[in-house]
């Protein structure tokens, strides 16, 4: 089977799985109309782990999702700054119009990336939870937020939105059940798998660099069970560096990460950018010039923002807004009587390849035509990130 063949072929069996994947045998009809809780607004929390850019986009475009179904009335959201949603948070509690939500104020909740709050952010939670009983429903954003929420020290309904990969971190048993009855988690399960056939594909590595913490959390975050599965299937090697990811010193988790692309372009023939809080917009201008200099392809886990800043491909998210439709469909429903785990969790965004031309100039990759026809998304230039965090 050629380039071309093959291409087409990984894109139309995740366009298959997208659309069986729009409803499973036995999910009930849930209505996603507007409605009051007996009169009253329906009050949402929110705990993340820490900051981290693709949460706030996430949670941007589940705002917007809620605006197109009626939920909230339209409005601009302001320009986010930084990679945190506390901002945004604050604008949602205070000047968002609703006769049915409330983002109540008080009910953003960080960890900030520190071990040792953890715990004790999560059970002020679950005792605001289960006494207090003020919030009617939690947003857990990304893995932390999901294992910390994602059990039965309380009864509120939860929807955990931005994991790498639930089933492999342990906070869900499978696709099909959470194993709450409370609990929501979307799930994907083939996207890195996607991600790395369609890599493979256009470079035919024989040598992968992977960088992540070697932790439970670490090796979900960058998809390494699919790696290594992969790495038998496809005959490539895996060339591992270990970094810091969970922690508040972003410092040290960049210094890590660009540590280790140093190492990898003498050992790899390709680099699949993991996501982590070492790589972020601070990071990464020096993370595509150490990659180019060297002419070594990257991929990015993240998306086509990566790429825009220099990363050669990824399977873009599309700004996140079906990701953000299917959580704001989720979040009616629930709030118009489903129970979380009677939902479908199972949701694969439309396939949609990004490509730096610039980037593939410069490493001496000469996209095939039959990719480029595969492209949704060009950028024809390295756009410099911003030093602090965008």
């Amino acid at each position: 089977m050629n380039l071309k063949s093959k291409l087409q072929a990984l894109l139309c069996t995740s366009l298959l799985l997208i659309w069986s994947g729009a409803g499973f045998a036995g999910e009930q009809i849930f209505k996603v109309d507007p409605v009051t809780n007996d009169g009253q607004k329906w009050r949402i929390g929110y705990y993340e782990g820490g900051a981290y850019i693709n949460y706030q986009k996430q949670l941007t475009e589940t705002v917007k999702g809620l605006m197109q179904l009626g939920w909230l009335e339209t409005a601009e959201l302001p320009k986010q700054t930084g990679e945190a949603t506390d901002t945004l948070w604050k604008w949602l509690s205070t000047e968002i119009r609703s006769d049915y939500i409330e983002f109540v104020g008080d009910a953003h909740y960080s960890a900030f990336w520190e071990n040792d709050k953890r715990s004790k952010v999560e059970d002020e939670i679950v005792a605001r939870l289960n006494h207090q009983k003020d919030i009617d429903l939690m947003i857990a954003m990304g893995t932390w937020a999901g294992k910390g929420l994602a059990n039965y020290r309380h009864r509120v309904n939860t929807l955990v939105f931005s994991t790498s990969n639930p089933i492999s971190s342990g906070i869900i048993k499978s696709v099909e059940d959470s194993g709450f009855d409370h609990v929501h988690v979307r799930v994907d399960p083939k996207r890195n798998e996607r991600q790395l056939k369609v890599f493979h594909e256009m470079i035919g590595f024989e040598k992968l660099g992977v960088i992540y913490e070697d932790s439970i959390a670490g090796r979900s975050y960058a998809a390494i069970d699919t790696i290594e599965a992969l790495s038998r299937s496809h005959d490539f090697d895996i060339v591992r560096c270990h970094t810091q990811s969970d922690t508040s010193d972003t410092e040290l988790a960049e210094k890590g990460v660009i540590d280790c692309f140093k190492k990898l372009v003498r050992k790899a023939d390709a680099i699949y950018v993991t996501q982590q809080g070492g790589v972020n917009s601070r990071s990464i201008p020096t993370l595509v010039e150490i990659a180019n200099r060297y002419k070594i392809p990257t991929f990015s886990q993240s998306g086509a923002r990566e790429v825009r800043y220099g990363i050669l491909a990824s399977l873009s998210r599309a700004g996140y807004k079906y990701v953000g439709r299917f959580h704001a469909e989720t979040i009616a429903k629930v709030l118009n009587g489903a129970l979380p785990n009677q939902l479908n969790q199972l949701f694969e965004e439309p396939p949609k390849i990004a490509l730096n031309l610039k980037t593939a100039e410069l490493i001496g990759f000469d996209p095939p035509i039959v990719l480029l026809g595969a492209t949704d998304e060009f950028f024809d230039e390295i756009v410099v990130a911003a030093q602090k965090s965008e």
